[in-house]
């Protein structure tokens, strides 16, 4: 039996499909395989990348944190932030990481900088994401 996944976002619908092998997602204490008949859980999810298994293909998407749900064959995926590899700007991506770098060397505050790993974070899983689209090897 396998996975229905669906990943929102406030703003729209990211993902949906009904023939889910396997979700991999950035858990906030480390990467998680959810695969059917996964016990229900949620949990709250960091910066990075989604990997989703389906029948014949592997999608890649990048998400900026949020929370993941398992209920049964249901995982939903509610991300701050969502992008499929195809919509990922990679130069802009690259600028935001650059901004984000300058901005921690310079940040005064500790809360300051945290945000920007934050950033930093959100940026580099979308640089990664839109790399492995072109086949480029070199992830960062």
């Amino acid at each position: 039996m396998p996975l229905t996944l669906n990943i929102v976002t406030m703003e729209r619908e990211v993902y949906n499909a009904d023939d889910v092998e396997i979700v991999v997602v950035p858990g906030s204490e480390g990467v998680m395989g959810i695969l059917p008949r996964h016990e229900p859980i949620l949990s709250a999810l960091k910066e990075g990348e989604i990997e989703i298994v389906r029948p014949g293909r592997r999608d890649i998407l990048a998400i900026g944190g949020g929370f993941v749900e398992v209920r049964g064959p249901q995982v939903l995926i509610m991300a701050d932030v969502a992008e499929q590899s195809d919509e990922i700007d990679l130069a802009r991506a690259e600028r935001a990481r650059a901004e984000a770098l300058d901005a921690i060397a310079k940040a005064p505050a500790q809360a300051e900088r945290l945000d920007m790993i934050h950033a930093l974070r959100r940026a580099e899983a979308r640089i990664k994401v839109a790399r492995r689209r072109r086949g480029d090897s070199a992830l960062l």
